[in-house]
């Protein structure tokens, strides 16, 4: 199998009937989690992880209820709580024009519009209005550096560069 990107995680069971109750990991759940969706379920309890399709959606309270067509009782989910739902890399979706995958993200060099090497992007936080890519620097604390058209001037992802321009008070 190719690689694999997290999309949803199974936090417990919901009912007798086998359906699980999932947190989205996801931009895109509405495809992800459609009737006929096809993912992999990662759990410990798994020597290899298992493909599983979706026979049934719906949304209670900000977590999405899934039936897996694999499942028919709470006695065949139940050891799979905390498992990871993934889909593989040709499963990913295309995405318009200066937008990117996590994955893309993290791991690319951060230069200033004069050529500084900041660091290299560690993570990427989501807090709210816009994403903050955490850059891990060689010396001092890590930089925050929000995701807006201010700050963010270029991302190069053949040479995983990102060129950024620093606002006062960012570094």
């Amino acid at each position: 199998m190719s690689v694999s990107y997290n999309v949803g995680k199974i936090v417990n069971t919901h009912g007798v009937r086998g359906d699980v109750k999932v947190i989205a990991k996801t931009d895109f759940p509405e495809e992800r989690f459609a009737k006929g969706a096809k993912l992999w379920l990662h759990h410990d309890a798994l020597d290899t992880p298992l493909e599983v399709t979706i026979s049934s959606t719906r949304v209670h309270k900000h977590m999405y209820i899934l039936h897996l067509e694999q499942f028919n009782n709470i006695n065949d989910v139940e050891k799979y709580k905390g498992g990871m739902l993934k889909v593989t890399s040709d499963q990913l979706l295309e995405l318009d024009e200066d937008e990117y995958y996590f994955h893309q993200i993290v791991g690319c060099e951060v230069l200033t519009d004069e050529g500084e090497l900041l660091g290299v992007v560690k993570e990427i936080l989501t807090p709210g209005a816009n994403d903050v890519w955490v850059v891990k620097r060689e010396q001092g604390k890590d930089l925050l550096v929000p995701y807006i058209d201010d700050v963010v001037l270029d991302v190069d992802m053949d040479q995983k560069k990102i060129t950024v321009s620093l606002l006062e008070g960012l570094l």
